[in-house]
This record gives C-alpha cells, sequence and structure tokens, in this order.
C-alpha cells in the first residue's frame, strides 16, 4: 500500500523531515548593508612570464637531442648535446698548460728562497736577488694566464652540453640530428609553467581607476586569485584606445595554461550591498532563495537573485532582500519548520 492512500501529503512530508521538527530555535543573520569591492571584468589571456629560446654558443655537430616538442625539462638537463672532440682537446691542452706553470712556479719560488739566503748571507749581490725575485713574479703571471686558458676551455666545453634555464615545456624543436650547429642559431624553444601572468585591454575610461586600486581578481578553476601585482603599460593602442595591464600570478599557480581565456575582474571602487552568510542560501533546482524569518517567528521561502560570493563565506544579494531582513542559517531546518506552520494553520 502507499503511505499517502492513509495519511494527507502534508503529514507524509512532516514524518520525513521528522528529525528537525523538535530541533533547537532556527539560528538567523540579518541582511546587512555593506560596502564591497566594485569589479569590472574582462577576459584576459593567460601567457608564460618564461618563454625563451634557446641558441647555440658553439660551432659543433648536433649528435644528441635529448627531448622533443610537449616534453617537460627539469631546469639543468642537458637537451642537446654538441660534438666536443675539439673542445676535449683544448681542455686537455689548457690542463697541461696549468700543470706546467704550477712546476714552473715551485721551480722558481725555491730558487727565489736559496738566493734570498744567500742575499742575507752577504755571498751574492743584490742584483741576483732581483733577478730571482722577477722569475718568481713571471712564473706567478705564468700561471694565472694558465688558468684562465683553463677557465676559457671549460666554458667552451661546456658550449657543447646544451642545458635548459629553467622547468618548462618544449614547444619548438628548430633542428635535426645530423645538422651542424652555429653560434646564435636557435635550437629549442620553451615555456615555464610556474610562473604565469595574465594580459587584459583595459579601456581608457577605467585606467585610472585601475591604477587607483592595483587589485585584480582572477577566477581560476578552484576559486578567485587576488593580485596586487600589475604593470598597466604608460600608452593606448592606437586601434583600439585601450592600455594593457599585465597581470603576474602567483608562482604555482594551478588549473591555467598559456593561451587559455580568464575572466579578470578589476578592482574600480566600492559599491554598497546586501550580504548574507553563503549558508543561508537554499538552491531548489533552478531557484535560488532563502528562507525569511519575520520577528514573530513565521517563516517565508523568498526567491532572490544573488551577485559576487564575498570573503568569509558571504554572499551578495541584488534582489529579493531588504536591508534587516532575518534569513535562516540552515535551509533544511527552516524547510521543516516552515512545513509544520503550514501544517498547523490547517488544523486551525
Amino acid at each position: 500500500m502507499h503511505l499517502t492512500g492513509f495519511f494527507p501529503r502534508t503529514l507524509v512530508v512532516l514524518l520525513l523531515l521528522s528529525p528537525w521538527l523538535n530541533a533547537a530555535p532556527l539560528k538567523t543573520a540579518p541582511a546587512i548593508d555593506e560596502a564591497v569591492t566594485r569589479l569590472f571584468k574582462l577576459d584576459g589571456v593567460v601567457e608564460a612570464t618564461n618563454q625563451t629560446t634557446v641558441s647555440s654558443r658553439a660551432n659543433g655537430e648536433i649528435v644528441a637531442i635529448n627531448f622533443d616538442v610537449n616534453d617537460y625539462v627539469e631546469k639543468g638537463q642537458i637537451i642537446i648535446r654538441l660534438k666536443d672532440t675539439e673542445q676535449q682537446a683544448q681542455l686537455k691542452k689548457a690542463r697541461a698548460a696549468r700543470k706546467e706553470a704550477q712546476a714552473q712556479l715551485s721551480k722558481a719560488l725555491k730558487e727565489y728562497r736559496r738566493i734570498k739566503g744567500i742575499y742575507e748571507k752577504k755571498l751574492v749581490a743584490k742584483s741576483a736577488l732581483d733577478d730571482a725575485r722577477a722569475q718568481l713574479q713571471t712564473a706567478h703571471a705564468r700561471l694565472e694566464a694558465a688558468q684562465a686558458q683553463l677557465a676559457q676551455a671549460e666554458e667552451q666545453l661546456s658550449y657543447t652540453q646544451v642545458r635548459a634555464p629553467y622547468s618548462g615545456v618544449v614547444t619548438k624543436r628548430h633542428v635535426e640530428l645530423g645538422e651542424t650547429a652555429h653560434p646564435g642559431q636557435p635550437l629549442m624553444t620553451g615555456i615555464s609553467l610556474d610562473q604565469l601572468r595574465v594580459n587584459v585591454d583595459v579601456p581608457q575610461n577605467l585606467v585610472e581607476r585601475v591604477r587607483r586600486y592595483h587589485v585584480a581578481k582572477i577566477e581560476v578553476p578552484d576559486g578567485v586569485v587576488e593580485v596586487k601585482k600589475l604593470t598597466i603599460f604608460p600608452f593606448a593602442d592606437a586601434a583600439t584606445n585601450t592600455f594593457l595591464a599585465r597581470i603576474d600570478l602567483p608562482e604555482g599557480t594551478r588549473g591555467l595554461f598559456p593561451g587559455m581565456f580568464v575572466k579578470v575582474g578589476l578592482v574600480i571602487g566600492e559599491k554598497h550591498q546586501l550580504v548574507i552568510p553563503a549558508r543561508a542560501v537554499a538552491y531548489r533546482s533552478e531557484v535560488t532563495g532563502v528562507y525569511v524569518v519575520d520577528e514573530h517567528g513565521h517563516i517565508g521561502f523568498r526567491h532572490i537573485r544573488l551577485g559576487a560570493r564575498l570573503k568569509n563565506d558571504r554572499i551578495a544579494v541584488l534582489a529579493g532582500l531588504d536591508k534587516g531582513e532575518r534569513v535562516a542559517l540552515e535551509p533544511v531546518a527552516a524547510a521543516a519548520e516552515l512545513m509544520k506552520q503550514r501544517a498547523e494553520q490547517s488544523h486551525e
């Protein structure tokens, strides 16, 4: 048998909502008039802050390409290797020259100390000591030159190992295996996903207010990111009469990728709106409303039009409520109480 065959529909609903019927009095909060941030929303485009084309700094045949387009590369990893036979030979030569210079310096130092000891015993002329000192200084200079040549050889060898300047994704490869690279020739292009920014065109009638408040709110998949690092270019585009604003996102912002469109809210002032706790809003299919409780405890369901979600789990109300009206903070319990009140009225 169907339950509705024995009880009126209202009683059935009351039985289903019975856990809330004997609950504590409803908690309410007033709709308050509050100054909230005024936003002007525009479409922005995400781009990578770091976008680099790595070029060759040496001549040499490309003997290894370790990454390709769409590969993720960690900072410092070798992405391309050049043939380094000549550079290795120069490095060995430089190391041998430094070793020879060190030996000459050691010999010159010993000779200087020997001559100095003899000179102190007045057994040789001062000119002999001066010659020994000059030989020592020359040996020092030769060692410094050899060390500089070694550093240069090591630097030239490092040019044959092209490393990623930062962690990111390869977007384009400009060379093929076996080609001969030349200094300045582009090898690979990549972008970093860790540091992103948003470019947005600001109408000229708003640019001064945007400069004054200097705050933007970017809609991301997980919510809204507030950004205070804005750069507004000091000149307008002649074709559109708009100013380019560059908004640097916090490092590590997730869910955004270069090329995406995002909604950008630019703070241009303040306005007064009614604000209520977000938990008081009841969503019934396509209907949005709140349960309004009057001074006598009577409950009514009121359709409202919502504005922006604010900090501290609050939300703005554009229409449907008046200042000072109290809304139930627990919509389910308020619905049960409303049904109870209707049932009592029907029995009177």
